[in-house]
């Protein structure tokens, strides 16, 4: 067997010379001082750039084909000239399509983040990064490709905040394949959104206002004997200003009574992944109140507040549904947490508190100086707001005394899906 043969490089011949068995060695004179090594398998290889004496390993093959070997030899080139001693590896996924599989892949198991925000991940990374950038080399990547390829085109067809949202997870990928050495550089450090589009992204006006509350309680007030379901959500919603996924999946056993009555929120159902807990004011406590009274005169005594037909929590697509049949297309459930979280501003509640009360993600060094007296302050908050929303004629739809109301402390009980099922058709949308 002869040791090295000079060739042209190309899959179909490394393929061909591979099941000769004639030759140890293949090189190209278009690129000196590169080498495939076969293995002791003649259908894979090594692929080396020899300097001297010296033989630096660049990854194996097939796994690193001809055309991508082409792609990274400027860059193994360039960073061996600064520093020879660095190492000559090409990484692993060469292509951004690669890359872009193998964060998806990684993304979906994550099991620290929110269903809703893999799914979200998921679809940019399907609809929108995969078929403008899937067959772009790593080694290709630039400003101008980026610009040419992905973000000029896709402002023109999807909104700036959304091209933002894409521009988050391209380069959430890169820098997490960086720093496992998937690839060797990080062609898009340094890369800032405003390189490509200096529009400012404005965020959505909000739909509903204070000036409009009291038609839309009035509103709730006359459906909720019909879509006690829907109106109960949207209340908790507009008292509390939380996410429309924390509330939905609440459970009895998350609240409690007495002179400090709260709302637990376990960090599974929350955006932030952090607990969060919110004080029930007396008008809240009755709401609740008389909201589980009409569960069990319908036979319901199971663990949700809001409770589909399978007995788990109200699904996404079905709150959806509830607030479309509410807002009729004037407002969403997202208005209503705007509007509480603007409602404390005006009332003279502290940025802070409002912060607190809405589960922002605080730095650490606000988090340091947070002390117990603030949750008197979110409960002093909460009952000027939910005194502002009585004069708007929230009292006639939870019917409290000053002297407030307790709810029971009701845990899961086994049911026979009945009732649960009564619930649920209460919210007439499919799962």
């Amino acid at each position: 067997m002869s040791k090295t043969l000079l060739t042209t490089f190309s899959d179909a011949e490394i393929k061909r010379q591979g099941a000769a068995g004639k030759v140890r060695d293949l090189r190209d004179a278009r690129f000196p001082g590169i080498y495939l090594r076969f293995g002791q398998r003649r259908d894979r290889g090594t692929w080396y750039l020899v300097s001297g004496s010296k033989w630096n390993k660049i990854a194996g093959y097939p796994e690193l084909p001809v055309k991508n070997l082409i792609s990274a030899l400027p860059g193994i080139r360039e960073r061996l000239a600064v520093d020879p001693e660095a190492s000559a590896a090409a990484g692993t996924l060469h292509t951004v399509g690669q890359l872009l599989d193998w964060f998806a892949d990684r993304h979906s198991r994550d099991r620290s983040l929110s269903v809703k925000r893999k799914a979200t991940t998921a679809s940019a990374i399907s609809c929108h990064l995969k078929p403008r950038l899937n067959d772009l080399a790593v080694a290709e990547v630039s400003r101008s490709t980026l610009d040419k390829l992905l973000m000029w085109p896709a402002q023109a067809d999807v909104s700036l905040s959304y091209v933002r949202l894409m521009w988050g997870v391209l380069v959430v990928a890169f820098r997490q394949a960086t720093k496992l050495r998937l690839i060797t550089t990080n062609p898009i450090a340094g890369f800032k959104f405003t390189d490509f589009n200096t529009a400012r992204v404005v965020p959505k006006a909000a739909r509903l206002r204070a000036v409009q509350m009291g038609v839309v309680i009035d509103q709730l007030r006359a459906r909720f004997d019909d879509a006690p379901v829907d109106c109960t959500l949207a209340l908790l919603m507009l008292c509390h200003g939380t996410r429309v996924g924390e509330t939905r999946q609440a459970r009895w056993a998350h609240l409690t009574q007495g002179a400090q009555a709260e709302w637990f929120f376990p960090a599974e159902n929350t955006k932030t992944r952090c607990e969060h807990r919110l004080p029930l004011t007396h008008q809240a406590l009755a709401l609740l109140e008389r909201y589980r009274a009409w569960q069990q005169g319908k036979g319901y005594q199971g663990a949700f507040l809001f409770p589909s037909k399978n007995g788990r929590p109200m699904t996404e697509s079905q709150a959806c549904a509830v607030f479309t049949r509410l807002g009729q297309g004037e407002w969403t459930s997202h208005d209503l947490r705007k509007v509480a979280r603007t409602g404390w501003t005006d009332l003279g509640v502290d940025y802070l508190i409002g912060e607190m009360l809405v589960n922002h993600t605080l730095t650490r060094n606000v988090q340091t100086y947070i002390h117990t007296s603030a949750e008197q302050l979110k409960r002093e908050a909460l009952e000027k707001w939910h005194a502002w929303l009585d004069s708007k004629g929230f009292a006639a739809i939870h019917g409290s005394t000053e002297t407030g109301i307790g709810i029971s402390h009701i845990a899961a009980e086994p049911n026979n899906g009945a009732a649960c099922k009564a619930i649920a058709e209460s919210v007439k949308s499919e799962d």
